[in-house]
């Protein structure tokens, strides 16, 4: 009782100081201890390891490949980051850990001015522990950086519908010209799309294209945007063009990439799992507010609408900050539905508005079943997470799934069921602790879910994946003068580790090779040098 007191307390009366310790704990705390995941991770870091060795600041290689997966943001700050202090997964994750924290600090403050304080509170906090947020936070890749971004151009859009301002129009474009930058296309089409929305819904469509088409707004975003993609095109010619644009942009969405198809479900799955542990939340707001079409009138500051005095009340108040919001998260969920490449952090581009949203509606009362029961619920499950994956190794027993399940529970033997007994047993701790408001039970789990995430369960998944690869890499990295290739595998994290690049394809005579156990046929043509975890360092003999 009395720690949910002080933790009301400090959330209340420490002004906005609760953000630092909040942004610390959701994406530094532990954030250089584990490895570098692949393929993302270990890609990333690798392009921007390769960069520092060319001294090549326009183009991003791979493997001595040219690399056209995304634009040059993130690769710069990374490169940054490294040059300053030193290559180590830290120093390339830590753009992403600040992205992230900025993310949280520049929904909150979107949030204050228009809806009550504490519910600004709780958005930040959403923000901060969302579990899928929690872990894009912590990855050296570019998707924390991105999501940024596309809040900061959605915030001042809607700032700017407000109340139009010269520095608001710049600040717009400049966001679009960074997350052109950042990722590309998909920058500008949500913000275009959801601005469409606002702007016409409001009768409102001229001065969208007025707005769209400003001259100082185009001249701002090229300004920021096209001395790259120019110098690139200079560069690689058509082979850009048709890396960038064609394959990772248009053909994601019409074709399936890299083996992650998904079905017009699949995002009805992920969701929940994305926002815990405030699941829960969203089966509440819909029940309370079933209808998209929510009432216009009554709804003043909190909507996000200027006071009744206000000149411009009349013209602002057609259209629904809740509408506004709602639009954002059904665009983004509905389009990415329909692509044929899936994966869970797209989803990410409008989980801002529907935090907000959820922390708008029942951040004064959340229901207390639904605000702990899928946390505990996911914990349960995770409490028995050795036994399904074993299951899961015999219905695929190759060498390599048996090789990680041996990896797993090195790593869980001694501590993992323990962690996960003690965190679910906290989680019910406060599910069932009187006379504590049901918003600071929420809060708890947040934060419970946030140490247990990045304290035992990124290191488990990490040695589980990814401590085979760095032990293999060490190993190749004393053979010295000798050509070591990559077959079978897609690992680039192998290459960090290893400091040197690794081609990927097939090992001619005397060479070595990383690959998983079983790949290299026939087995009698290589000599085993190192195997660990279900992956080989082997050299071709004949």
């Amino acid at each position: 009782m009395r720690a949910a007191s002080g933790l009301r307390y400090w959330l209340l009366q420490s002004g906005d100081g609760f953000l630092l310790p909040l942004v610390i704990l959701a994406f530094f705390w532990q954030l250089g201890a584990p490895a570098l995941f692949d393929l993302d991770e270990g890609a990333f870091s690798a392009a921007t390891w390769e960069m520092l060795q060319r001294h090549d600041f326009i183009t991003t290689f791979l493997n001595g490949e040219p690399r056209f997966d995304k634009p040059i943001l993130i690769y710069w700050l990374q490169a940054l980051s490294v040059s300053t202090f030193g290559l180590s997964e830290w120093s390339l994750r830590l753009p992403s850990a600040l992205a992230a924290s900025a993310w949280v600090m520049t929904t909150y403050y979107f949030a204050k001015p228009r809806i009550p304080r504490r519910n600004a509170i709780l958005t930040a906090v959403m923000v901060a522990t969302s579990a899928m947020i929690v872990i894009i936070g912590r990855a050296a890749i570019a998707d924390a950086l991105l999501n940024l971004l596309i809040a900061l151009t959605l915030f001042d859009i809607w700032r700017y519908w407000e109340q139009p301002s010269r520095m608001l129009l710049f600040r717009v474009f400049l966001w679009l010209g960074l997350g052109f930058l950042c990722k590309g296309p998909v920058a500008v089409a949500i913000p275009l799309v959801v601005s469409a929305f606002l702007y016409i819904s409001n009768g409102q469509w001229k001065t969208w294209l007025q707005t769209v088409f400003s001259p100082f707004g185009l001249v701002v975003f090229l300004a920021v945007a096209a001395p790259w993609y120019i110098l690139e095109y200079l560069a690689q010619g058509q082979a850009f063009i048709d890396g960038f644009f064609f394959k990772h942009n248009v053909s994601r969405f019409s074709d399936t990439m890299e083996g992650h198809g998904g079905h017009l479900w699949y995002y009805f799955v992920a969701l929940p799992f994305m926002i815990l542990p405030f699941s829960g939340l969203l089966v509440q707001v819909l029940r309370s507010h079933p209808s998209l079409s929510l009432p216009l009138s009554g709804e003043g500051a909190e909507s996000g609408m200027p006071s009744s005095s206000s000149p411009d009340k009349g013209r602002l108040g057609r259209v629904s900050f809740t509408r506004f919001l709602w639009f954002w998260f059904l665009f983004v969920f509905v389009f990415f539905s329909f692509s044929n490449t899936q994966l869970p952090h797209y989803l990410l581009y409008g989980t801002t508005p529907l935090l907000l949203l959820l922390a708008k509606h029942c951040g004064d009362n959340p229901n207390r079943w639904l605000a702990l029961v899928p946390a505990i619920l996911v914990a349960g499950i995770l409490l028995f997470l050795p036994e399904l994956l074993a299951k899961a190794v015999t219905q695929n027993p190759t060498p390599y799934f048996q090789g990680l399940l041996e990896q797993f529970r090195k790593v869980t033997e001694a501590y993992y069921r323990l962690a996960v007994g003690i965190y679910l047993l906290a989680l019910l701790a406060l599910l069932l602790w009187p006379k504590v408001q049901n918003y600071l039970r929420l809060i708890g789990a947040a934060i419970l879910q946030t140490l247990f995430i990045s304290s035992i369960l990124i290191p488990v998944v990490a040695y589980t994946q990814q401590a085979a690869v760095q032990d293999l890499a060490r190993a190749a990295r004393q053979m010295t003068g000798s050509t070591i290739v990559m077959d079978g595998v897609n690992m680039p994290s192998f290459t960090v580790y290893r400091q040197a690049l690794t081609p990927r394809r097939a090992p001619e005579i005397g060479e070595y090779v990383f690959s998983k156990e079983g790949h290299l046929q026939p087995a009698e043509n290589y000599m085993t040098v190192f195997k660990q975890g279900g992956l080989i360092l082997a050299r071709r003999m004949r």
